[in-house]
């Protein structure tokens, strides 16, 4: 049975559904990768347009709250912002829980920085989803 990841944000609009579409797109078939938000907002198209850049496609992710996930078991729960570290229930049937802090890119309201930064924290991401494959996922 492969491994299963969920990566937890607030609105599970963008940096959670940047790194569930790296995880896919880096480890192919390996991992089940999945992302949720403890309040979610839909999609950030913003999301879509930085991974849509390097070849990855994200543009049939939809956002889900975390209570779809509750109770399930999963090998990794990885929090992508801090508040989320902060106010996520805790993950009894985790068997790892890690927190890996971004920009929240669809905090920026002027187009081209908003722009800039999802590019810098979909890099961020990627290089973090490297790490953690290369590392035997002991990141």
């Amino acid at each position: 049975m492969k491994p299963r990841v969920l990566f937890l944000c607030t609105g599970n609009s963008a940096r959670s559904q940047m790194a569930e579409g790296w995880l896919r797109h880096l480890a192919g078939d390996r991992y089940e990768a999945l992302s949720a938000g403890t309040h979610p907002v839909g999609l950030n198209p913003g999301s879509v347009e930085a991974m849509a850049e390097v070849g990855v496609d994200i543009s049939f992710h939809r956002s889900k709250n975390v209570s779809e996930f509750v109770g399930q078991p999963f090998d990794y729960v990885i929090t992508v912002c801090d508040r989320a570290n902060e106010t996520c229930p805790r993950w009894s049937t985790a068997t790892h829980l890690l927190h890996w802090s971004f920009d929240d890119p669809a905090g920026f309201t002027e187009a081209t920085e908003r722009c800039r930064v999802f590019r810098r924290v979909r890099d961020e991401i990627a290089a973090q989803i490297r790490l953690f494959l290369e590392s035997g996922n002991a990141a």
